[in-house]
């Protein structure tokens, strides 16, 4: 049944969610702020791993890089329409009122929690090649195996960040099931090269929102979303990037 791998991954991220609350609601702050320093340097080596997968090739019997330009004009183009549309003040406004709707107004971490907990599990190639894989083959194992990783990943930042973290499976949701029902009505035209673009323009934004988890809000990732967007359709291209 397409869908089932989102349902799957969507309980895991709440179940994960709701027993790195209960863990980190008898943490101490202190150890609180190092879990998510920790979270932030494996956050940042999962998006680093995936862009340079992307990027680098063996030519020759030695590395070479490439797709730079891909990088380059995703992810200035995406940050340009991301700014115009202020996505990361329209994320935060649905985080406050996801926050007052669920009964949990005075916990102060709740938005903070939501958007970068939405930013690690939502956007990356798994999400996306894996609602493809369900919707076009009925092959589950891509999103029963991030279904993991996210009860993990999730698990540990509600430890720190609180229960917005477990709010993070609304997101999962609507990003997964869209891309599904998207599969489903278009399927011929998620290439490879498509899926491939998107699978590096993602992983550069996870590497962001580590950034962002060590070093604070540096960066507004959400605000780079429409990079995604842009990147499958730079497949298109008549000229490689």
């Amino acid at each position: 049944m397409p869908g089932l791998g989102t349902v799957i991954n969507v309980v895991a991220i709440v179940v994960g969610g709701a027993l790195g609350v209960l863990v980190g609601d008898r943490m101490p702050p202190q150890m609180r702020e190092s879990l998510l320093r920790a979270n932030g340097v494996a956050v940042m080596f999962i998006g680093c791993s995936g862009a340079l997968a992307g990027m680098l090739s063996i030519q020759g019997g030695g590395l070479a890089s490439g797709r730079a330009m891909l990088v380059v004009g995703c992810v200035v183009a995406g940050t340009l329409f991301g700014e115009l549309a202020n996505l990361d003040g329209c994320v935060t406004r649905f985080g406050e009122w996801l926050k007052d709707k669920s009964g949990n107004a005075k916990e102060q971490r709740f938005v903070e929690g939501f958007a970068t907990a939405s930013m690690t599990v939502a956007v990356g190639a798994m999400a996306v090649i894996g609602a493809v894989s369900d919707a076009l083959f009925g092959d589950l194992s891509i999103l029963a195996t991030k279904a993991v990783l996210d009860f993990i990943i999730v698990m540990a930042m509600a430890c720190s960040l609180g229960r917005g973290c477990v709010f993070s499976a609304v997101s999962v949701g609507i990003v997964q099931g869209a891309v599904t029902v998207i599969a489903l009505a278009a399927g011929p035209f998620a290439t490879e090269p498509a899926l491939d673009n998107l699978s590096l323009v993602g992983s550069i934004l996870i590497f962001c929102v580590g950034v962002n988890l060590v070093w604070g809000d540096r960066i507004k990732v959400l605000n780079m979303l429409p990079a995604l967007v842009i990147a499958p359709l730079a497949a298109l291209a008549p000229l490689p990037l």
